[in-house]
């Protein structure tokens, strides 16, 4: 077992951390993802205890439903694809996003210039790669010039923009009302509803996992403090039900049990109910709940977090990605041998969006220092109160 995270490490080492342990929770949940807990166990002789590959074999690129895409073999996906995404939009802007920033910046990102997509194993616009609910974003703001704060308004409800809110999180470190309410206009271009909420309560989940002497249970309570509707009673519901659980193979099928009322998709992952992903004050994505559920019965381990997320199946490469996250920004050791893998299978330089991004969470801050202090001053002249120390 690696040490657990206890809200300790420097700046660098919370968003390296946590950049990387997204990556490789990410590239872990891949090639199961879809599948439950028992046909992942059937698959693999056992629970999934590291990378694997495709969950066809050599038969991968024909295989469906999966095909054309190569699973597995430390290959990271679209989360990552989109969070290193994000990370290249803060290098261009250097200061916070909003949903215009997406239009301006993210969108001509992912249509203009060929980057390495691992399932792919080749160059490719990150468009040929991203989900349908990614692309939404490329139809309502390039093509039908759509107002980016309501752009999100009619795509499919899911984790999509959840999926790659770490960002935010980390340039909001040991801010979570900062990073949620940052998190909900950047996700306005991309989601509505439950999708949306999601995405700012994992941005506030992350900065809340990067304030000194942060834990598991830290994080859960940022969360419920800021979360709303059906967001908040499922986290709510999930975190009871993982407190009382320290390995997660006896969590798997409780803390199923605790999200599937806030669930749409229903309990058939691949043949979704027909009130699945729509707009609802009453529901929420599985994915989050589950990640931040997963982190409390790891009492925030690496390597159980991740697994947990992992084996639970459905979309675990999303869970395993925001599991991955949180523990890695709370200090938790991400396995060399693992980061190691994804990195060189997948063809990319982990370490490097993390030092991209710790540079312009610095410039962020000095800029939102001057902010302030320039608000403090001008508020001090106009109500002749002293500014307090």
């Amino acid at each position: 077992m690696t040490p657990k995270g206890e809200g300790t490490g420097t700046l660098d080492e919370r968003i390296t951390g946590a950049l990387v342990g997204a990556a490789v929770g990410d590239a872990l949940g891949g090639p199961v993802e879809g599948y439950s807990p028992e046909q992942i166990a059937e698959r693999h002789g056992g629970r999934v205890h590291g990378v694997v590959g495709p969950w066809n074999g050599d038969a991968w690129p024909t295989a469906r439903p999966i095909a054309p895409y190569h699973k597995g073999d430390g290959h990271v996906t679209d989360d990552t694809l989109m969070t290193h995404a994000l990370v290249r939009v803060y290098a261009e802007v250097r200061d916070h996003l909003d949903a215009y920033a997406v239009a301006e910046h993210l969108v001509p990102d992912l249509m203009t210039t060929p980057r390495w997509i691992p399932e792919l194993e080749a160059e490719a616009l990150p468009l040929q790669r991203i989900f349908l609910a990614e692309k939404w974003m490329v139809t309502r703001l390039h093509y039908g010039h759509a107002d980016p704060r309501e752009a999100g308004t009619g795509n499919i409800v899911n984790c999509g923009a959840a999926m790659y809110m770490a960002p935010v999180g980390l340039v909001n470190a040991a801010n979570p009302a900062g990073a949620y309410a940052e998190a909900l206009d950047v996700a306005g271009a991309h989601q509505s509803s439950y999708g949306r909420e999601a995405a700012g309560v994992f941005a506030a989940a992350v900065a809340a996992a990067c304030s000194p002497g942060a834990t598991p249970g830290s994080v859960v309570a940022a969360c419920l403090s800021l979360a709303k509707d059906g967001t908040r009673e499922a986290v709510e519901a999930v975190c009871e039900v993982a407190s009382r659980h320290t390995d997660f193979e006896s969590a798997l099928v409780p803390l199923r049990r605790a999200v599937a009322p806030f669930d749409t998709v229903g309990p058939d992952y691949r043949s979704p109910s027909l009130g699945a992903r729509r707009p609802s004050r009453l529901h929420s994505i599985e994915e989050l709940p589950v990640a931040l559920g997963m982190l409390l019965v790891s009492g925030g381990d690496f390597r159980h977090a991740v697994l947990g997320s992992v084996n639970y199946g459905r979309d675990c490469d999303s869970i395993a990605t925001m599991a991955g996250a949180l523990a890695g920004a709370l200090g938790a050791e991400v396995p060399h041998d693992w980061a190691k893998t994804v990195a060189e299978s997948s063809r990319l330089d982990l370490d490097a969006p993390a030092r991209t991004l710790a540079e312009v969470t610095r410039e962020i801050f000095d800029r939102d220092v001057h902010r302030r202090r320039a608000h403090e001053a001008a508020y001090t002249a106009l109500a002749g109160t002293p500014c307090s120390d």
